[in-house]
């Protein structure tokens, strides 16, 4: 059999295209943060992950040109080799401290620090027990990694717990859950999961991309639930609350200091670069000295969730400003997707594999620089979408309020 076959006769997305609906690798011409230029039109931008509004504010745009200005435009090398910039050096610490972990590393991506991380640490023997609803980076890292890989049902502790319990107890083991959940918009149940992990003797790792800049004054889901102590290793991204592209894992000295020698998603990929750490550099010092940015994501994510809830749209199990819209069926996810943008109105329509079977649905997110308007005009557009294509009940509230 030809190599390329499956290419031929992947027709799917092509078929999409041809009805004017599909609605993937779409071009923004412009955007703003909270309203983008799509296809010539202006939309209310629902489904960005910039939750602290930081992408745009002076501060980190001038930081980053500055940095510019200084060092160019990359690092050309490694940070095992000549790739390794103070920047680096004082985000690693900075990072460490703000997580309260003894030590952090910067990698090029968050994807990268999933990666580099597991496969580093579990080995020939190992284990490594994920969610199910777990991001694709912690499965690709578990792939990629000589251990074995077992799954337990989406934020189910008994379900972890039997897993562990069939697992060899000398075995080195590792649980690897998301602190936020991308899709779903809910929590870990944290205090479960690491209560039942180290009754086992397993390490617990959690991957805090969703939460930090979210939870705790933007610290995170071990700050969220007192158990910043308990959890052995932190991970975060760059390319949601802190305005820039790149990720790092925080943990004690050891093993930080070992996964800096052994993971080879950092050893061979050219650093950061400048002008992204120093973003970074300047969004942390936001989120450290003006909580108000917090406060405000979580005013206009509660007022959100009041006004689709009053609608009658299913949110699923959210409990952030990541609320999900449940459709459950793949072509009127795409149709509702392509008559938001009619509305004015941008989300995210999330299929399988992306989700479960059945799962199909309009993930919408919230930053702290909506302004009231924008939010309104976005429920305007839902309640009138969801009418026409009956995703929610013909009679609901029209006007929404705080």
């Amino acid at each position: 059999m030809d190599l390329f076959e499956k290419t031929r006769t992947f027709t799917r997305a092509k078929e999409a295209m041809e009805m004017g609906i599909y609605p993937f690798f779409q071009p923004l011409s412009d955007s703003e943060g909270t309203t983008a230029i799509f296809k010539g039109k202006e939309v209310v931008m629902i489904g960005s992950n910039n939750y602290l509004g930081l992408t745009t504010h002076p501060k980190v745009r001038a930081a980053a040109i500055d940095a510019i200005e200084r060092f160019g435009t990359s690092c050309t090398g490694s940070r095992f080799l000549n790739g390794t910039l103070e920047f680096h050096l004082e985000l690693d610490r900075r990072l460490a401290k703000f997580v309260g972990k003894e030590a952090a590393l910067v990698f090029p991506t968050g994807y990268q620090t999933n990666v580099g991380t597991i496969s580093a640490i579990v080995q020939k023997g190992d284990y490594v027990i994920i969610d199910k609803d777990d991001h694709a980076s912690i499965v690709d890292g578990c792939f990629m990694s000589r251990g074995e890989m077992r799954r337990f049902v989406h934020n189910d502790p008994e379900s972890l717990e039997r897993t562990l319990s069939r697992l060899p107890k000398d075995a080195g083991k590792l649980v690897v859950v998301d602190g936020v959940y991308s899709m779903g918009g809910d929590i870990a149940p944290l205090p479960e999961l690491v209560e039942i992990s180290k009754r086992y003797g397993a390490r617990i790792m959690v991957d805090d991309a969703h939460s930090l800049g979210v939870l705790a004054q933007g610290r995170g889901t071990a700050a969220h639930f007192g158990l910043t102590d308990e959890v052995d290793l932190i991970m975060g991204t760059f390319s949601k609350s802190f305005a820039s592209i790149g990720g790092f894992i925080a943990g004690s000295e050891q093993v930080i200091h070992y996964i800096q020698h052994h993971a080879r998603a950092l050893m061979f990929s050219a650093s950061l670069p400048a002008a992204n750490a120093a973003a970074v550099l300047a969004a942390l010092d936001i989120i450290e000295t003006e909580p108000e940015h917090v406060q405000r994501l979580w005013d206009n994510a509660n007022y959100m969730r009041a006004g689709l809830h009053r609608l009658g749209y299913d949110t699923g199990p959210s409990e952030t400003p990541i609320i999900p819209l449940m459709i459950r069926d793949d072509y009127r996810t795409v149709l509702a997707w392509h008559a938001l943008i009619e509305a004015g109105v941008y989300t995210n329509p999330v299929v399988p594999p992306g989700v479960p079977p059945n799962g199909s649905l309009l993930r919408t997110s919230y930053m702290a620089t909506h302004t009231k308007e924008q939010l309104d005009r976005a429920l305007r557009g839902l309640e009138i979408v969801g009418r026409n294509l009956d995703l929610i009940p013909e009679k609901a509230e029209t006007e929404p309020t705080a």
